[in-house]
Formats: structure tokens, sequence, C-alpha cells
């Protein structure tokens, strides 16, 4: 029996995910109650299939939005709903089976020992991972610190985190990104300016082949793109509250 919570949520974004997303919800709920999927506009059937496990499992529970909006969108509908409904904190992961169930208590527990904090994952690669996947994300890792005068991310992109919702949609109310793909990198960004403490904890990532049923919709000139234009949308915004950060590391140290 997955232990319950009435503060701490598994909060899952699904777009066109497969089946992958199904082994994933299970092995979710297996660590977790509840489990929250927000299926974001998804045309391949698993949103009806989710929908049925749902009634079968009261520890799940499925939103579905009618049009695709983008991970940090489907984020947001979760978010919204999950603070109306007395949650603190959720804990986010994607559909596609990358990241380790496994590891959800340990980042609820850390998250629950360290309630202002925003819990990172820390990814440990196999070999399944794209190497020129691996090499770009330094690039947004050494942005994303310069951005926060390292103030402790390190890794920028990883989407298995626990975050405190109330501070996090603050920072999504007030950003005009934060909409899709560029959600991760700016969610701990942004939540580092408001002064939310990172804890970084390893997270082992796995990626799928499409023979072994894995899904990606990333596509590497227009993801690239736009997180190009986030991190100069973030530098505008970190030279603007420099002298802020710049204080505060100093109390730091």
């Amino acid at each position: 029996m997955s232990p319950a919570s009435t503060t701490h949520l598994v909060l899952i974004p699904s777009y066109n995910p497969g089946g992958k997303v199904f082994d994933t919800v299970r092995a979710a709920r297996e660590q977790w109650q509840p489990v929250w999927v927000v299926v974001d506009g998804s045309t391949d059937g698993t949103a009806a299939a989710l929908l049925a496990m749902a009634r079968e499992d009261p520890g799940l529970e499925v939103l579905v939005r009618p049009r695709n909006g983008g991970k940090g969108v489907a984020v947001r509908a979760g978010l919204e709903q999950a603070l109306d409904r007395g949650f603190t904190h959720a804990l986010v992961m994607d559909s596609d089976g990358q990241h380790p169930a496994g590891r959800i208590g340990a980042f609820m527990q850390e998250s629950r020992e360290q309630p202002q904090a925003m819990i990172l994952g820390e990814p440990v690669f196999d070999a399944s991972a794209p190497a020129l996947r691996v090499q770009g994300r330094r690039i947004s890792n050494g942005w994303a610190n310069l951005e926060t005068l390292w103030a402790g991310i390190h890794d920028s992109l990883c989407g298995f985190r626990v975050y405190p919702i109330a501070p996090l949609l603050g920072a999504m109310r007030s950003s005009l990104g934060m909409r899709r793909f560029d959600f991760d990198v700016e969610a701990a960004v942004r939540l580092s300016w408001r002064g939310v403490p990172a804890r970084n904890l390893p997270a082992a990532v796995r990626y799928f082949t499409p023979a072994e049923g894995g899904v990606s919709h990333f596509n590497y000139g227009r993801d690239n793109a736009l997180l190009t234009w986030m991190h100069l949308r973030l530098l505008a915004g970190f030279l603007l509250r420099l002298p802020v950060l710049a204080v505060r590391r100093l109390r730091q140290t």
C-alpha cells in the first residue's frame, strides 16, 4: 500500500506518450498516493484508458485538457487545482518512463524535511542517453548557474522535482514563458530568484528507444531555439535583479 498524503502529490503531465504512460502511472502509484495525471490534449487514445484506470483506483486522478498547451501549461493546470484542494507540494515527473518512480519516497521525505525548498533531480545517465542532449544540457546548466549566481541548481533541465506549489504558481503567473519545454529551466531559476533554496538528489534517467515504446517530442531546432530565447529573457531579468541577488549570496557565504 503506497503512503497517502494530504500535502504532497505526484503530478504527471502527459501528451501522446504511448503505452509507457501506463507503466509510469502504475509505478508511481506503487510509491505514492495521490497521483494526478494531466492529459494535455492527447490524441493517441491514452486519455480514455487513463480515465478508466482512475475509475478503478481512488488514489489516481486524471485531468483532461481539450487542447495541447505544452508541459508548463499542463503542470500549471494541475497545480492550480492542487492548491485549491489544500496541497502544498507537488512532485512533477514525466509520463514517458524516463524518471525513477522508486525515488519518489526519498524526494518527498526530503521535501517534508525542507518544505521551503525545491527538491531537484540530479540526473544519473546510463548508456541510453543521447550524447548530444547530455552535452547540450551542460550549456543550459551554465546559463542557469550564472542567472542565479550559482545558488545550487545542479541540473536545470531534469523534470523529476518536488516544488512548493504556491511560490511556483506565483512565478508562473508573473512570467510570459514557462509554457512548453522552457518550463523546467525557468521554474528553477525564477524560484531561486524568489529565495527558494535548491536541494539536489540523484535520480537515474533512462531514455527508451522507439522499439522499447519510447516516445519523444523533443525537437532539436525548435526546442533549442526556445531555450535560447528563454535564457535571453532570464539574463535580462538577472541583470535587473543582480544587486539583490549579489547581496543575498554574500549573506549566504
